[in-house]
């Protein structure tokens, strides 16, 4: 039988409560409150990943709600081992990516492979990224194919580290090293190709 005093708890506790503490409790109790939680907490934040990365309203409303529904049925199978944030962006953006392989069947997802065969010379500085005009760095960010986009948005915008990245990606942390120079390099040369009169 559901306490129903337990969604107030819940409530009040949500600005306490970590997010590993609220994974244990809904566990423990299969309560619906401590799930609603989670849900308020990355829901948005799901999304905004998910526009980012599909492009569609739409779809990417769909898709949260398909990773939310993922994620309650894996609960049981969050370790610890990594932040539960962690944990979320890798099932989203593992989602957001098999999804652009089955329907759009999108061939700058394949773009792994190809990279990982070839030989990069000079670096591109993060400064250059970071001090571009925010409406250019947006523009580029969907000209460029969508591996790319996506660990630079973790790199950049979500500020994982490449140990992270490279456990959501399940790749070592020398390739997600190369891989973020590749897509650095990528980012460089669009724009430049885009805005070389300026």
């Amino acid at each position: 039988m559901i306490n129903l005093l337990c969604p107030l708890l819940a409530t009040d506790l949500s600005k306490k409560v970590t997010d590993e503490e609220l994974v244990q409790l809904y566990l423990e109790s299969q309560n619906v409150a401590y799930f609603n939680l989670i849900y308020k907490r990355y829901s948005g934040k799901i999304f905004g990943k998910c526009l980012s990365l599909l492009k569609n309203e739409s779809e990417a409303e769909d898709a949260t709600q398909d990773i939310m529904m993922k994620i309650l049925m894996n609960m049981s199978k969050f370790s610890g081992k990594s932040r539960f944030s962690t944990w979320i962006y890798s099932i989203t953006y593992n989602y957001c990516i098999d999804f652009l392989r089955r329907k759009k069947k999108d061939p700058s997802v394949y773009v792994d492979d190809f990279l990982d065969n070839m030989d990069v010379e000079d670096d591109v500085e993060d400064a250059f990224l970071l001090e571009m005009n925010v409406k250019r760095l947006k523009v580029i960010l969907e000209e460029i194919p969508t591996g790319d986009k996506t660990i630079l948005l973790m790199k950049y915008q979500d500020e994982m580290s490449i140990r992270e990245i490279g456990g959501i990606l399940n790749k070592s942390e020398s390739a997600i090293k190369m891989k973020i120079k590749r897509a650095k390099q990528k980012f460089k040369k669009t724009f430049r190709e885009k805005y070389k009169e300026d």
